[in-house]
């Protein structure tokens, strides 16, 4: 199916306001134990598409689109609709705040990796990288939310909600900023060690002696290990073992905050904070997962808006140079040899000793986000475009989905990840993570914008579109989410028995999609040398003819000759401007030319002319 990103948005806006409002007021999802991650991720299906793209937007009533307020009619009309979203945001601000401080509770998101036990009233209360992240993302939506539309109040009452509802947001932000700086981690580890020789053998592609390998991979990341011993001091904790160059390390997020990771310190006002308890190493997951929201702390939008203060801005600071830094890392792994890249052998293995294809497409999601930030080359692209057709055809994403196929397993249960230092509350945890297909898409996307090979681009917005297909198969047929995801059956009914169920995480993340995928249909279009040059010898001959045309017209010429001849000069002075942007646009516009000259030419010879 065709990409269009504001119809699909505004179908799911539809979906949405069926069913989280009822008598016009936000109703939050049910599920068990409330879970600011599932909260989050229902606000953010509405809020940051309206906060990201214009065309979208609900903060300013007087430039609301009509059909956007068709679509959110359930909510009243262009000055009801961003009020009762400012509504929504204060309840789930007051809903997730626990002793005058902001919660992070995973909720229902966590279960017991036993499933004849169930966790605690403490694990439910678990902060997660997950809640972290979207807060980060929540919090940036509704202060440049607020920041527009407070200047439409002006009812007192509405005046001190909006006032205070900054308040409360700026101090989530604050809160799941120091958060994630406490959630970072470092893993150091002898190179003979099981996870060394994991971490040697996935890289190793070539068959070099281990000794060889260790030694390449030393070199490769000394400067890495540089800048965290020498740069990192907020919320981290590091072994004096990482100023040991003989040794190898990890770099990324665990799940929650990590025990023995320190307070932050900062005169920012950023609520309590707990002690952590989750294991000091990177989860690959909850890496990409971190990523993506610190990204949206240095955005162009929140650097134009101001939205951070002076406290915010140096945990901002501290969070970028860890963002930096762990694409650096998996991205040097991802290609650590030119000739046969680790990426390429799929399934990744990570130090664990656990495969998965999804682990591949963990690690190509940070290879795409380093390869944004460092403006790639063209043999980058290609083959990870490659590794993206390839885990699309493995995931059967792209593909039939055959019975006992090992590859349904990505999307139900999906990739179980055990959240070890869980166990110090209750039984030990684990976190299911079941969205491939919409990683995948975001990813293709992502590198789709990138890419500026003509090549490159159109395949990966053909994988685009069959992702696309595969995950606009799975929206709800009838009942409740009706329209919203998932429903794995519906896309393949001959091998998956399980009922649909609305799943926030899903639809929210099939909504980043499509905002990604506004931006990149947003860019201008590729511009191809060869045809500039196709369509710069076209304007030449079309220049040509019609200054012949311009000196065969007579002054008692015809008055539709005459204009004729403007409308054709006009034409191509517009050519000639854009031919280097859009060569494919003033090639069209040069034939249209060249065709009307000839037309001319043609009628004179019939007359009896000279042509």
């Amino acid at each position: 199916m065709r990409i269009q990103p504001r119809q699909q948005l505004l179908e799911i806006w539809q979906a949405i306001g069926r069913q989280s409002f009822s008598d016009k007021a936000w109703e939050f999802g049910a599920g068990g134990d409330a879970s600011s991650v599932s909260d989050a991720e229902q606000l953010l299906c509405v809020l940051y598409p309206a906060t990201e793209l214009p065309s979208l937007r609900l903060d300013v009533p007087d430039e609301t689109a009509e059909d956007v307020l068709a679509a959110l009619r359930g909510l009243g009309d262009s000055v009801q609709i961003p009020r009762k979203m400012v509504e929504a945001i204060a309840e789930f601000m007051g809903r997730h705040t626990e002793d005058g401080a902001p919660s992070f509770a995973a909720g229902h998101y966590i279960e017991a990796l036993d499933t004849a036990e169930r966790p605690t009233p403490e694990q439910y209360r678990l902060g997660v990288v997950d809640s972290y992240s979207l807060s980060i993302t929540l919090a940036l939506a509704t202060l440049g939310f607020l920041k527009v539309f407070r200047r439409t109040l002006r009812r007192a009452d509405l005046r001190e909600m909006a006032d205070k509802l900054e308040e409360a947001t700026s101090l989530r932000l604050s809160a799941a900023m120091a958060a994630l700086l406490r959630s970072f981690t470092v893993s150091v580890f002898e190179p003979d060690s099981e996870r060394g020789r994991t971490l040697c053998s996935m890289v190793n592609q070539t068959g070099a002696p281990n000794r060889t390998v260790v030694q390449q991979l030393q070199r490769r990341l000394q400067p890495l290990r540089a800048t965290v011993r020498d740069y990192f001091t907020l919320g981290l904790t590091t072994t004096g073992d990482l100023d040991n160059e003989n040794l190898l390390f990890e770099c990324g997020w665990s799940w929650g905050i990590v025990k023995g990771n320190p307070p932050v310190d900062t005169s920012e006002d950023v609520g309590f904070q707990p002690e952590g308890v989750a294991e000091a190493a990177p989860y690959l997951y909850f890496t990409v997962v971190a990523l993506d929201g610190i990204a949206d702390l240095f955005s162009d939008r929140t650097l134009t808006l101001g939205l951070l203060n002076e406290g915010q801005q140096r945990m901002a600071q501290a969070l970028q140079l860890r963002w930096e830094l762990t694409q650096q890392y998996w991205s040097a792994l991802a290609r650590f040899d030119d000739e046969a890249w680790p990426l390429e052998d799929i399934p990744w293995r990570t130090t664990d000793q656990r495969e998965s294809a999804y682990f591949s497409l963990l690690v190509a999601s940070i290879l795409v986000q380093d390869l944004v930030r460092r403006r790639a080359t063209d043999d980058d692209l290609t083959r990870t475009v490659a590794i993206m057709e390839e885990l699309a055809v493995r995931s059967r994403t792209t593909r039939r989905m055959g019975r006992d196929d090992g590859a349904l397993r990505l999307h139900d249960p999906g990739v179980v990840l055990t959240l070890y230092g869980s166990e110090e509350l209750g039984p030990l945890l684990r976190w299911a993570v079941s969205d491939f297909s919409a990683q995948l898409l975001k990813r293709s996307l992502q590198l789709g914008g990138l890419s500026r090979n003509i090549g490159a681009h159109d395949r990966l917005i053909r994988l685009a579109e069959r992702v696309m297909d595969h995950l606009w198969q799975r929206r709800i047929g009838d009942g409740p989410g009706t329209l919203l995801w998932d429903d794995l059956s519906a896309a393949y009914p001959e091998t998956v028995p399980r009922p649909p169920r609305l799943a926030w995480n899903m639809t929210e993340r099939v909504t980043e999609c499509l905002v990604v995928a506004a931006g990149v249909i947003g860019q201008t279009p590729i511009r191809s040398p060869r045809l500039i040059e196709v369509a710069t010898d076209l304007l030449s001959e079309a220049d040509h003819l019609l200054d012949k045309e311009m000196m065969q017209l007579s002054a008692g010429g015809f008055r539709s000759v005459q204009d004729t001849l403007h409308e054709a000069e006009v034409q191509l002075q517009r050519a000639r401007r854009i031919v280097r942007d859009r060569p494919g646009t003033a090639c069209a516009l040069a034939l249209d030319v060249l065709a009307k000259l000839d037309g001319l030419a043609a009628a004179r010879r019939a007359a009896g002319g000279r042509g």
